[in-house]
């Protein structure tokens, strides 16, 4: 999905990114830095600053990359830092969501783990040569559908559980997405 929207938001981003004087990594780091943010602001029943502040880290994870490009400062380490921060965001805003109590610790320990496995199916099959960012439930829609389960909570928070439910359902199938198209072209 990102990949699609990547000529508009270049657009976007342009402006932004021409003014920068920045490190990539190191908004790359904030990003992170936000996304703890938002998990506080869940754990403590402030979900629609947590909505917010997802939004942002996730601005923040397109910002960093746009702005290395533009630089010319892409490196493999700032392709594994970005990786990791990434891994790390999405661990501890699903934490914020067990800590308030909003989903229960068996969905938050599958949301974290099926989110790491659609990332390390590609991350392997790239490393074996195979492009493979195929499937619905990449982390800009991990994210969107996170800050809209926020949302729906606030007129129900019983509500969130069932739309984290939806994205673990959708992250597996992702999963099996990524494995059919790694066997298909790892003939």
């Amino acid at each position: 999905m990102l990949n699609s929207l990547r000529p508009f938001l270049k657009k976007i981003l342009e402006p932004i990114v021409k003014k920068l004087d920045i490190n990539p990594n190191l908004i790359t780091s904030t990003s992170l830095i936000i996304a703890i943010l938002s998990a506080i602001s869940i754990g403590t029943l402030n979900i629609f600053l947590g909505a917010v502040l997802i939004f942002f880290s996730g601005f923040l994870d397109v910002l960093d990359g746009e702005t290395a490009r533009y630089q010319n400062k892409t490196s493999k380490f700032g392709a594994i830092l970005d990786s990791t921060m990434d891994r790390l965001s999405d661990a501890v805003i699903i934490v914020g969501f067990m800590y308030g109590c909003y989903i229960s610790w068996f969905i938050g320990v599958l949301a974290i783990q099926s989110g790491f496995m659609v990332s390390y199916l590609r991350s392997i099959s790239e490393a074996k040569g195979i492009s493979n960012d195929v499937g619905i439930a990449e982390r800009a829609v991990r994210l969107i559908i996170l800050i809209i389960s926020l949302l729906i909570g606030l007129i129900n928070i019983n509500y969130i559980q069932i739309v984290i439910i939806i994205l673990v359902i959708l992250s597996y199938f992702t999963v099996i997405q990524r494995l059919l198209h790694s066997f298909k072209y790892s003939k």
